[in-house]
């Protein structure tokens, strides 16, 4: 018993005070516990079917994500209502992984310097945006947005959407080839502007 005890000891001493070794069998664990939490969810309905109704982003609409991400709008709006009281009573249903489907990368996050835009959807007209977005002041006095006013005179850049969309569909948007083929025509003397506001009144609309 002495020894198996010694045995033990000795062989756990090996582990913390081998860094290699503890490295090693420290990212097994993780390896390990990341494939148990991560791999159910790629056969699981809630997180790889889409919600009734959602369709994929039409060729403006995928223009103005990309202007989205690209002037870090993600920094301060988040598009994830938490299944919490104090969320759905101020932002409405919660998120799920179904409304997101089509997003890559999905926008998900938690800062909110400004409102949740998960449900922003409908909820203003357009030209309220177009002024927001040209100077938010004007439309809420208290607003720390900067303004984006140089949208206005920026075109789609309509030539590089089909190559987008097509990168879109091999991850599962069901884009046909007649909509790959037409985006350029279908965003032609569009904005960067238009094609940000067309993005943001689609968020959410399917769940309301």
């Amino acid at each position: 018993m002495a020894e198996n005890k010694k045995s033990g000891g000795l062989s756990h001493e090996k582990i913390e005070t081998n860094n290699f070794l503890m490295i090693v069998l420290i990212l097994i664990v993780l390896l390990f516990g990341g494939m148990v939490e991560i791999v159910p969810l790629f056969f699981q309905k809630s997180t790889t079917q889409p919600v009734e109704g959602l369709k994929p982003y039409t060729a403006l609409q995928v223009a103005g994500r990309d202007v989205y991400v690209r002037e870090g709008c993600y920094n301060c709006h988040s598009q994830m209502i938490r299944p919490f009281r104090a969320e759905t009573l101020r932002y409405g249903p919660y998120s799920v992984a179904g409304e997101f489907v089509y997003d890559h990368p999905f926008q998900w996050g938690s800062k909110r310097t400004g409102p949740d835009l998960a449900r922003v959807g409908g909820r203003y007209s357009d030209e309220w945006h177009r002024i927001h977005l040209t100077n938010p002041r004007d439309v809420v006095p208290e607003s720390n947005m900067p303004a984006y006013a140089w949208l206005a005179k920026t075109p789609v850049d309509g030539a590089s959407l089909p190559a987008h969309m097509k990168g879109l569909r091999t991850l599962g948007a069901p884009y046909s080839d007649e909509e790959i083929a037409k985006a350029t025509d279908d965003v032609k003397d569009k904005t960067e502007l238009d094609a940000v506001i067309a993005y943001l009144q689609v968020l959410g609309i399917h769940r309301k």
